[in-house]
């Protein structure tokens, strides 16, 4: 292996403010050598634009250019304006591996039809935890041989289409209470629980995964000082050493509160290449990248170790010429859109055998008016919506509700119809466990279910495909199939 020059923009992943590149941006990337840039939603107005973008990064950038983009499927999908794939849980449901594969296939395709190479999924987190408040149905599910199973699907679907996965959050976030972006999450499991559910997808599915996204956890049975992110004994002890792999490594955001508000953006960047990270995720203000690419530079004079360093060059370069970031025109998204809506569809699960109101019955929906966007995901679905497309089939009173302390269940039941509650909210509420609605329409969290004492159609997502299914069930013209991919304890 040859010497390749260490500026301090290789090993570290960038964000940029708009839907353009500006001559600012641009100078700043060449600056430091940024080679690697993930976009997010202030960059995508459509696919024309997103195209150019991806165009005049890879000009700057050069040929090891890695963008990248966090497409999961369900609510973490940033471009409004390609049809919407179904999250991990509603395949996950579906239990349909050929299907999952497609999808992610498909995922793949849209990306890549615009220039992106980097996707940042498949999750490969084992959502033990109802209370997880960021994973829930990012995941596949609670079960590690059917995460593995799906993974593994994702995996094959993605190098298919040639967009490089990654694989996250290792070595796992299935199992926490607390959001990393909000705060540093422990997960107190011996190394032998660890073994037996989080590990198992990450470690089954090495020989097929391009790169691994760290998780800024605590893991005292792997380390009781340090996050994996900033973890030797985790990146290279571990994933390096014992499980021998050999692809890139890259940190989640160094932005992130369990990182930011503990360690600091520059100390961090070099910890976690020593670590035995490839990359460093630096998002967020100019400052604070440039505070990152400072302390690396400086590190890359003597604290860092040479061989190591340039081995991450190396791994980083073979990702970017395995799944170069070329536009591909031929692409069309829209093709896919048949797909998406088959595999929402067969996520479909009924949960405690409910039935739909007859069609024309008269019905009381209540719904919250407008749900916020929270972090990684996307809003849901807001009650105008619903009740618009519900009243194709019924005869709808909206009650709407700002958080749902409000709602008056007596009221909603005084006219004596049907009752049908929408979660449609990222977390689950304490003001829902026990009420008694003659119908759960769950759209979101699908832990929902375990709140609100009545039966459940789980569509594992509000996005309009998810709501057409559906729709399709209450009209009586579509089943739900689908088997619920966590225990109900």
């Amino acid at each position: 292996m040859t010497d390749q020059p260490l500026l301090p923009g290789a090993f570290v992943m960038v964000d940029i403010p708009g839907p353009a590149l500006d001559a600012d941006t641009a100078a700043h990337l060449r600056r430091y050598g940024v080679r690697s840039v993930c976009l997010f939603g202030k960059n995508i107005e459509s696919p024309g634009q997103l195209a150019r973008l991806c165009a005049d990064l890879r000009e700057v950038l050069g040929d090891d250019a890695l963008i990248a983009l966090d497409h999961e499927g369900g609510a973490i999908l940033r471009p409004d304006f390609w049809p919407f794939a179904p999250s991990a849980m509603a395949l996950g449901a579906a239990d349909d591996t050929a299907l999952t594969r497609e999808v992610s296939a498909a995922l793949a395709r849209q990306l890549r039809g615009v220039g992106i190479n980097w996707n940042f999924a498949p999750v490969l987190d084992v959502n033990v935890s109802p209370a997880n408040p960021v994973i829930g149905e990012r995941a596949f599910g609670a079960d590690p041989a059917l995460v593995t199973r799906h993974g593994r699907a994702a995996l094959a679907g993605h190098a298919a289409a040639g967009v490089a996965a990654c694989v996250k959050h290792f070595p796992g976030h299935g199992d926490t209470r607390v959001d990393s972006h909000l705060a540093l999450p422990r997960v107190d499991k011996t190394r032998a629980e660890l073994e037996a559910t989080e590990f198992v997808p990450f470690r089954d599915l090495l020989s097929q995964t391009p790169a691994v996204m760290t998780a800024h956890i605590v893991y005292p049975a792997l380390d009781g000082v340090h996050p994996a992110t900033l973890s030797r004994r985790i990146l290279t002890g571990l994933l390096r050493q014992e499980w021998g792999y050999g692809g890139v490594t890259v940190t989640d955001s160094m932005g992130m509160r369990a990182i930011d508000d503990n360690y600091g953006r520059g100390e961090a960047g070099v910890l976690a290449l020593e670590a035995g990270a490839d990359l460093v995720m630096a998002l967020g203000r100019r400052e604070a990248q440039e505070a990152t690419l400072g302390a690396i530079g400086a590190a890359l004079e003597g604290r860092l170790n040479r061989q190591e360093t340039q081995a991450s060059l190396e791994r980083l370069r073979q990702l970017a010429r395995q799944y170069p970031a070329g536009a591909d025109a031929t692409f069309e998204p829209q093709d896919d859109a048949a797909l998406f809506r088959r595999a929402w569809a067969g996520g479909l699960t009924a949960y405690r055998h409910p039935v739909a109101p007859p069609p024309g019955a008269r019905i009381t929906l209540i719904a919250h008016r407008q749900p916020a966007r929270e972090n990684v995901s996307e809003a849901g679905a807001d009650a105008e919506t619903l009740a618009r497309e519900l009243g194709q089939i019924y005869d709808v009173t909206l009650r709407p509700f700002e958080t749902p302390e409000q709602i008056d269940w007596a009221a909603a039941r005084a006219a004596g119809d049907p009752v049908v509650l929408a979660t449609t909210g990222r977390h689950r509420h304490p003001a829902l466990i026990g009420v008694q609605p003659d119908l759960h329409l769950c759209l979101y969290n699908p832990y929902a279910v375990l709140d609100v004492d009545a039966p459940a159609l789980l569509a594992y997502g509000f996005r309009p495909e998810a709501r057409a299914a559906v729709v399709g069930w209450l009209r009586g013209g579509a089943g739900a199939n689908g088997t619920l991919p966590f225990t109900q304890a």
